[in-house]
């Protein structure tokens, strides 16, 4: 599964001298900075929350486009976030209910229901591995 990044388009506006980033894939997730980076920094902080209201209200995450060019940056929400969001996709494509998941990984119902929950959400190293591994998949971490 590839990792969640969203095109955010970022334009300089002189008459404001300020950055803004739209996000074209989020209807409404736009915000700013005087600066490209602050634009950026920013915009991982909309993203973030755009996703987890997104995500607890029980609507469809949008899938990211394939959007590119020189004013286009890849921006990834925290892993507080993109974690509930990737266990319910891999959950659902393998048709498992929340009870089914737990019970394959030896966890209550309750415990598991947190990890897709983006507020109470916080698994371990070894959570996410034996969670990688009733997918038969690899976990992957890395610190950019």
């Amino acid at each position: 599964m590839k990792r969640l990044q969203y095109p955010a388009v970022v334009t300089y506006i002189e008459e404001d001298n300020d950055y803004l980033v739209e996000f074209p894939d989020l209807k409404g997730c736009i915000t700013d900075g005087e600066t490209t980076e602050q634009a950026l920094f920013n915009a991982k902080e909309a993203l973030t929350g755009y996703l987890a209201v997104v995500f607890e209200r029980d609507h469809s995450v949008p899938e990211a486009s394939d959007l590119k060019g020189d004013n286009i940056y890849l921006v990834e929400p925290e892993p507080k976030v993109s974690i509930p969001i990737f266990l319910r996709k891999l959950r659902q494509e393998q048709g498992l209910s929340q009870s089914d998941l737990a019970q394959r990984l030896g966890i209550t119902y309750q415990v598991y229901q947190r990890l897709e929950n983006t507020v109470k959400s916080n698994p371990t190293v070894k959570t996410l591995t034996k969670i990688a591994n009733a997918f038969h998949k690899q976990l992957h971490v890395e610190i950019i």
